[in-house]
């Protein structure tokens, strides 16, 4: 095995990854990235960017609904899904190609293959022993297992985003982002949809009053959710597969053409040989410190999916890899700031967060003021026939902080990034409320969904 060295060997060419590169190439130490697929890891090439095409397609399906309230009378709209999977792929066909020129002009030396541990300072990849006094495990997630009888029948988020066939009806195992996010495309694409969650609410980390809005919007659109059930095993029937679970204490089954691994992901981490690196993991997460280190070996620095204590998020991951960049080139001082991230569950129309639910707001201590709106006969949702248009701000009475902002609607992928802002930088809920805003926006109700002072 041939033994080369490095200052700097990447494990993974996502955006964790790829941020990495610019700090150290930078400072002019020498780079190596190990990535087996291609490079922009799953966001751009088999996640967000992709799924956010069928989703505004999904948003156009949804304004052709509500035209007749301004008015427009229209025909039923026809999906060439076909054409519309091939319009996805040809809008991300050349991400990994003009990723590699990237990392070509930074003269990052890209590796095609696995790379593994074999030492604390050492990967191998292939026939290549690469030495480094930095290693970094940017590997990103991968699908979570679910261990049901007949799992191998279920197919992944990745073949939603490649099927040129619409299919009849799906049925997701798991009430999660993937689940809701692609069942609203379907469910307006006319495929009949199902979601089987296995707790009693969707989306479990995130607000519930937030979320019982999606859940009735969900349901609005004709997709069937049930909560709080088991499921028992997948069987091939014909060409349909039935999945069967208990509710309670009855056994159901649904049918459909297609089932899908919907509980979400973990990171991909496994095949690393992490005790060879001396890595430690507790409950099989990467143990970390402060600084993005691995607690039992400083030379190894963690980012992106693989992060145990932030979550799974492509700006989140490239932000994680810079800080890791600058910890190599710096030292340990740089500390990642998780405060204002917000997150956006890219439904139609969508569910945003930022901070804390209400929930974990009451549990911290602090005395808040939770300020609620259904905003549909707002003027500005009027105006747009908004059909679920919702807000909840928390705000700490002492400080007048905002503590976490969950927005249904009315732009809330948007407006979230507002909240985000004053959280990071300490913008107070009054100070938001004494902007002066562009009107008529969404924006301008900011100030309203605060209440008054």
């Amino acid at each position: 095995m041939t033994s080369e060295r490095f200052d700097v060997v990447i494990l993974g060419g996502g955006n964790a990854g790829i941020g990495v590169t610019g700090p150290v190439r930078r400072a002019g130490l020498s780079v190596a990235m190990i990535e087996p697929r291609e490079l922009g890891g799953t966001c751009p090439n088999r996640g967000c960017t992709p799924k956010k095409i069928l989703v505004a397609a999904g948003q156009a399906l949804h304004d052709i609904d509500r035209a007749s309230v301004h008015h427009i009378a229209v025909g039923k709209p026809r999906l060439n899904w076909a054409a519309l999977i091939d319009r996805e792929k040809a809008m991300i066909r050349d991400i990994p190609s003009n990723l590699a020129r990237a990392m070509a002009r930074r003269e990052v030396e890209v590796i095609r293959g696995k790379g593994v541990f074999v030492a604390p300072d050492a990967i191998g990849v292939g026939d290549r022993l690469l030495q480094a006094k930095h290693i970094v495990v940017a590997t990103g997630s991968k699908v979570r297992a679910l261990p049901i009888p007949g799992a191998e029948h279920m197919i992944t988020s990745d073949e939603l985003l490649s099927e040129r066939e619409l299919p009849g009806s799906v049925i997701f195992i798991g009430g999660g982002v993937i689940s809701l996010e692609f069942g609203h495309v379907y469910a307006r694409a006319g495929t009949t949809v199902s979601v089987l969650e296995a707790l009693p609410q969707l989306l479990p980390v995130m607000d519930c009053d937030a979320v019982a809005q999606l859940h009735a919007e969900s349901e609005r659109i004709g997709i069937k959710i049930t909560t709080d059930v088991k499921v028992r095993r997948i069987e091939q029937v014909g060409h349909r597969l039935r999945v069967v679970f208990t509710d309670g204490d009855i056994e159901q089954a649904l049918e459909a053409d297609r089932v899908v691994n919907g509980a979400g992901r973990i990171a991909n981490v496994d095949a690393l040989d992490l005790a060879k690196g001396r890595v430690e993991q507790v409950n099989r997460r990467i143990v970390v410190d402060r600084y993005l280190r691995s607690a039992s070996n400083p030379q190894v620095h963690v980012c992106g999916d693989a992060v145990p204590v932030s979550p799974q998020l492509s700006p989140l991951a490239t932000y994680e890899g810079e800080i890791v960049g600058r910890n190599i080139v710096d030292g340990p001082r740089h500390a990642p700031d998780y405060a204002g991230i917000a997150t956006s569950v890219y439904t139609v129309p969508s569910l945003a967060a930022v901070g804390l639910t209400e929930n974990a707001a009451q549990q911290s201590g602090l005395t808040i003021d939770v300020h609620v709106n259904d905003m549909r006969d707002w003027f500005s949702s009027q105006s747009y026939a908004e059909t679920v248009a919702w807000s909840k701000i928390i705000v700490d009475r002492a400080s007048d902080l905002i503590l976490g902002a969950h927005l249904v609607g009315h732009a809330g992928q948007e407006l979230i990034n507002v909240f985000g802002l004053a959280m990071k930088f300490g913008i107070t809920a009054k100070q938001l409320r004494d902007n002066v805003y562009a009107y008529p926006t969404f924006s301008a109700d900011i100030k309203h969904m605060l209440g008054h002072a």
